[in-house]
């Protein structure tokens, strides 16, 4: 097979993938973009196997949880209260409360933890085991640019990303749009649930008023760009038309954590977006106003300027902008023929791999690379990759602002040093590996000289895989 085919694969799995695994440098040599190309065919691309709860059931899980411990907490307080003035005997008060009084440890971490570990793992796993990784990437850049927090909601955060992004990551960028600006993690997240028209019924009768924060994150990060042409005037309007754009409370056990449009929220009337007028509809209004947006020619700009800068490089070529922003209008925002016209564009498969991996996507390419578990036991289990995703600055579903972890060399090339640390700990897990082996699987033609005489001049074995995982051709995509 041509050396020039596997350093096209080799290329390939890097820059849009996660790194290349096992001998999938060999199996897409003959054809790499027909591989990516398949990756985005393949039945079920983007959908989990893992059984876990929707957002609405884990929300109610969580709310359930907090309130018997906080139930818990205080019996406990009474009859500390109760013993310590007398009023009880220590066997009555052991006998009214015996599982408070000498509570059993718990056997794992509290179950909203629970939650998010088997959202974080089933993700990871996904990566991991992925042949070539293409869709997977999609689904991390689509949860990006559309992020949330699990530090405002942990028990939506690993479901949200489920059921608003990975069930439209190849298909309409519109559809896409209206699950994740009325999913009530998103709701809850930009404080939307409690914002409230100035002329709704709960207006009038209230003190609280609008909140903007949504309406503004949707026209300036969402869709049509911090320069995409609208205004403070369209900014208040939109927020207007998303009142009452809520969901019911965690607590009720039926129908906690679902979406709910409150008409008694919604300020009522006709409004105007970019001149665009939208009549009273009640919540059609906000997806009237969402899929207008959706197909703006500065959503299509915005929307390709993003996804060049996160494939190939940190200033994109601009006809690859071009051909992307053509392919999201020309389709329909069809995200699918999108990424389509991402692989199939020279542009994309410049040979300098300038592009740093983010932790979590250097963490993936290292698991891939030595075919490593995530089980309970193994020595890099979820626990301790959440760990370390987090010392080195990434921390999963936690971006520091609602425009989601930056996607630029300079946000964190001070931190590749720290790295080293990380690599040598993962090298000692591994001393039955074959440094050399792994170098040809992992990186194969794109290893340069100097990467390979620093592996072969190496100490041992634990050191030499360090050194790979540090090579800069490992570091980049």
């Amino acid at each position: 097979m041509n050396s020039r085919g596997k350093e096209a694969a080799a290329l390939a799995l890097h820059r849009f993938g996660f790194g290349a695994s096992r001998d999938s440098i060999t199996a897409t040599a003959a054809d790499p973009r027909g591989a990516l190309l398949s990756d985005l065919d393949r039945p079920g691309a983007g959908f989990l196997a893992a059984k876990l709860p929707s957002s609405a059931a884990a929300a109610r899980a969580v709310s359930d949880f907090r309130a018997e411990e906080q139930a818990k907490s205080k019996l406990a307080q009474r009859a500390k209260k109760e013993a310590e003035a007398g009023m009880a005997s220590a066997s009555d008060a052991a006998a009214s409360t015996p599982t408070m009084s000498t509570p059993p440890k718990p056997s794992g971490p509290p179950l909203p933890q629970q939650i998010f570990e088997n959202e974080a793992a089933a993700r990871y796993e996904a990566a991991v085991g992925a042949d070539i990784g293409f869709v997977e990437r999609l689904v991390w850049f689509w949860s990006n640019h559309f992020c949330i927090s699990a530090d405002k909601d942990v028990a939506m955060v690993g479901a949200y990303e489920r059921e608003a992004i990975r069930a439209h990551v190849l298909g309409r960028f519109a559809d896409m749009l209206i699950a994740v600006e009325s999913h009530p993690a998103m709701l809850y997240y930009l404080d939307n649930v409690r914002s409230m028209g100035a002329d709704s019924i709960a207006g009038i009768n209230g003190d609280k008023g609008i909140n903007e924060n949504l309406a503004r994150e949707i026209l300036e990060l969402h869709t049509l760009g911090v320069r995409g042409g609208y205004s403070q005037a369209d900014v208040t309007s939109f927020a207007r038309v998303l009142t009452g754009w809520t969901s019911t409370d965690a607590a009720d056990p039926a129908h906690g954590g679902e979406f709910l449009f409150n008409k008694r929220l919604h300020e009522p009337g006709e409004q105007t977006v970019l001149g665009r007028f939208y009549a009273q509809s009640g919540v059609d209004q906000g997806r009237a106003v969402l899929t207008d947006l959706a197909h703006h020619t500065a959503t299509a700009q915005h929307v390709a300027q993003k996804l060049a800068r996160h494939f190939v490089a940190d200033e994109p070529p601009p006809p690859l902008v071009t051909k992307l922003a053509r392919a999201f209008m020309d389709s329909d925002g069809n995200l699918k023929a999108v990424a389509k016209a991402l692989v199939t564009a020279d542009e994309a498969w410049t040979p300098a791999r300038t592009k740093l991996k983010r932790p979590s996507e250097w963490i993936v390419s290292m698991l891939r690379l030595t075919n490593a578990s995530l089980n309970a036991g193994a020595p890099w289990n979820i626990g301790r990759v959440l760990a370390v995703q987090a010392t080195l600055g990434e921390s999963l579903w936690r971006p520091p602002a609602p425009n989601g972890w930056p996607d630029t060399e300079a946000a964190w090339i001070d931190g590749v040093p720290h790295r080293l640390d990380i690599a040598n700990e993962f090298a000692g897990h591994l001393p039955s590996s074959d440094p050399a082996a792994l170098l040809e699987s992992g990186l194969g033609p794109i290893a340069s000289h100097n990467t390979r005489d620093t592996i072969a001049r190496a100490e041992s074995r634990t050191q030499a895989l360090a050194l790979l995982v540090m090579a800069p051709e490992f570091l980049r995509r």
